[in-house]
């Protein structure tokens, strides 16, 4: 950035001084001499910083035009590094030192009418009043256009961390259920039937490295186009918690993103009902209903968790509203339901 810096200030002083040698000046205006020359390089080369100190630079062009006007020398070339660094200003400063360019490049206008040699004419003030707009509204323009990115990129950022922290939550939650319920039917039979503790054991660790895996995945990458795991990873989850699980899944066609979300709210509805409830089947089904995918989750025995919901339900709907859908979650006769729908690709 720097070199390019370097380039484009060192053209604009090749270009300032041949301008001002080929420029013609007749009276009242003094020939254009080495001093003249001088100051149309001096001013072009003060650009070189006009990123980093922007109102010095602009009251270092602003001089150079006044003495450029009192030395007699005509308004031809210098005023051009004024009339940039005032864009500079009003694109990298705040609003206070705006005011305070405006001023100086007031004053710097002031002072070429006041030292000119030359007849103010209206057609002069008018040709510095629209390049005195220009350069104010271009530099304003080019600001308002990098603090739109750049919250824009804000935004971006909050949504991923957002995004993050709901699949942190839906699978290491959904881990960290699992295990807690084989680890209970462990310890409950360890002495009758050692034989199955061991085997919840051996889901405990499986359970585990799935779960260091899936966080090893979130931490290389926020979001993934990976397919997700399937609903008959999950079911068997349940057996494993010593739970009974039934699964019903026809083929329903879609794209990595909705299968995501459609795997990440049958998880999180899996846990709520291992969380919730103690007992009874676990139903899982998955079907096509005309150009949607329909997934419900029932609890058999299942209830609404007293108090406020907690995340689980609030990151589903979002999940579910996020890929173009919507989900329903309450309690029926005999057990609680969640029911997402989201939208299915167009073939089979």
């Amino acid at each position: 950035m720097r070199k390019f810096q370097l380039w484009q200030t060192g053209g604009l002083v090749v270009v300032a001084a041949v301008a001002s040698v080929l420029t013609s000046a007749g009276p009242p205006h003094r020939a254009v001499d080495a001093l003249g020359v001088g100051f149309a390089v001096v001013a072009a080369g003060c650009l070189l910083w006009r990123w980093v100190a922007p109102i010095p630079v602009l009251v270092a062009t602003a001089l150079l035009v006044v003495a450029n006007a009192a030395a007699g020398y005509p308004p031809t070339v210098v005023p051009w590094a004024t009339w940039v660094a005032l864009f500079t200003c009003f694109c990298a400063c705040a609003r206070r030192y705006r005011a305070v360019a405006v001023a100086v490049t007031l004053a710097a206008v002031v002072g070429y009418l006041v030292f000119d040699r030359g007849a103010v004419q209206a057609e002069t003030v008018f040709g510095v009043t629209m390049t005195f707009l220009v350069a104010v509204v271009a530099g304003d323009a080019v600001r308002s256009r990098g603090a739109a990115a750049a919250a824009e990129q804000a935004r971006q950022r909050a949504e991923e961390r957002t995004e993050l922290a709901r699949e942190l939550h839906d699978s290491l939650g959904h881990a960290v259920n699992v295990v807690v319920m084989q680890a209970g039917v462990a310890r409950r039979v360890f002495d009758e039937n050692p034989g199955f503790a061991r085997e919840a054991l051996g889901h405990i660790e499986t359970v585990g490295r799935d779960a260091l895996g899936e966080l090893d995945h979130l931490v290389r990458a926020v979001r993934t186009e990976q397919p997700p795991p399937g609903l008959a990873a999950l079911a068997e989850r349940v057996r494993a918690a010593g739970r009974e699980s039934r699964l019903r899944a026809e083929r329903v066609e879609l794209g990595a993103g909705p299968a995501r979300t459609l795997h990440r709210i049958a998880q999180e509805a899996i846990t709520n009902a291992l969380r919730h409830s103690d007992s009874g089947r676990i139903d899982i089904h998955l079907r096509r209903v005309a150009d949607t995918a329909v997934l419900e989750v029932v609890n058999e025995g299942g209830r609404l968790p007293p108090g406020r919901p907690g995340h689980g339900l609030a990151n589903m709907r979002e999940r579910a509203r996020l890929a173009g859908g919507e989900l329903e979650a309450g309690p029926f006769e005999g057990g609680f339901r969640v029911r997402a729908t989201l939208p299915a690709e167009a073939g089979r």
